[in-house]
C-alpha cells in the first residue's frame, strides 16, 4: 500500500483503521493491531502510528486496556459513521454539485442518477 502524497501520514492511519471499523473488519470490542505491528507492516515510524491512534482515542473510536492494546469502543462504528456522513454532505455532495451544475446537469437527471447509483447495490446499507 503506497501513502497518499499530501495527506499526514498518521491521518492515513487512522482513516485505515477507520476503514476496516466500518467494513466490519474491526468490530466492537475487537483488538486494533499493535502501534509496532502497524509500523512494521507499513514500514513506517511507530511514533507515526500512535499519533493516528491517539486521534481515534480522542473521537472515541478506540481506547487503550493498560497492558493489553487497543480496542474499538462500543460506539465505534457509529463514531466514525457519522464522521464519515457528516464529511459527504459537508464537502462531497456539494462539490458534486458544482460539478453538475458545470457541465450542465438538470437537477431531475442529477437525483436520477444518484438514485439509479443507489439501486445498484439494493439499496443496501452496512
Amino acid at each position: 500500500m503506497a501513502f497518499e502524497e499530501g495527506v499526514s501520514i498518521y491521518l492515513q492511519v487512522a482513516r485505515m483503521v477507520e476503514d476496516d471499523i466500518l467494513a466490519g473488519r474491526l468490530g466492537a470490542e475487537d483488538p486494533v493491531p499493535s502501534t509496532n505491528a502497524f509500523a512494521r507492516h507499513f514500514n513506517i515510524n511507530p511514533a507515526t502510528v500512535a499519533k493516528g491512534f491517539a486521534l481515534l482515542v480522542d473521537e472515541g473510536i478506540i481506547y487503550k486496556r493498560r497492558g493489553l492494546g487497543m480496542f474499538v469502543t462500543p460506539q465505534g462504528r457509529e463514531i466514525v459513521r457519522g464522521k464519515r456522513r457528516r464529511t459527504f454532505f459537508e464537502t462531497r455532495i456539494p462539490a458534486l454539485c458544482a460539478e453538475a451544475r458545470a457541465l450542465g446537469v438538470e437537477p431531475a437527471q442529477f437525483a436520477a442518477a444518484v438514485r439509479n447509483c443507489m439501486e445498484q447495490n439494493g439499496g443496501e446499507q452496512t
